[in-house]
């Protein structure tokens, strides 16, 4: 009976030890690949261009010496529609000389026809533009929501970026721009 139990144990040992693996855990619901990891800039960021609706192109340089937010929107947004009265009142309130917002559509060409009447509707006080597929992507990385809103100091340095707007995005928009026009 010995003999039978110590023969028998090593075999129920490997039957116990020899399952197949356990199924994969999700630990995020955003998959993981080293295909999404973004690519280097082509350029440096301030090369980056962005073309005005009255057709003239502006890279971030050409601004050096004024602090820059770059929102990137699009007309069919609700997080965008909130911003941008808050945009328009920075705007304002810091003038073209120190601040200047340029608002980047992303909304493809079905969204362009729709801007006039949107900045009718909204006051829009700054300028508008698109941005080159650089600039997006080096802004956007592996991120797709908008509205995306990048602050640069005077010398064009990053200072701060947000994705999406509600009331503390609000808040720490204003306090990047205060931060970066104090420098």
């Amino acid at each position: 009976m010995r003999f039978f139990v110590f023969c028998l144990l090593p075999f129920a040992f490997c039957l116990s030890a020899c399952r197949p693996a356990a199924a994969p855990v999700s630990m995020s619901n955003e998959p993981v690949s080293i295909n999404n990891v973004p690519l280097p800039p082509s350029k440096p960021i301030g090369e980056m261009i962005w073309t005005g609706f009255d057709g003239k192109e502006q890279k971030l340089k050409d601004l050096q010496g004024k602090v820059v937010v770059l929102d990137f929107w699009a007309t069919y947004c609700p997080p965008c529609l909130e911003e941008i009265p808050h945009l328009n009142e920075l705007q304002t309130k810091y003038g073209t000389e120190k601040l200047q917002i340029i608002g980047l559509n992303v909304g493809g060409d079905e969204d362009l026809p729709k801007i006039p009447a949107f900045v009718e509707k909204l006051k829009i006080n700054y300028a508008l533009a698109t941005p080159e597929d650089a600039l997006m992507q080096i802004i956007f990385g592996n991120r797709s929501e908008i509205p995306q809103t990048a602050v640069f100091d005077r010398n064009g340095n990053l200072v701060q970026k947000f994705v999406g707007y509600d009331l503390k995005i609000k808040y720490d928009l204003d306090k990047a721009i205060e931060q970066a026009l104090s420098q």
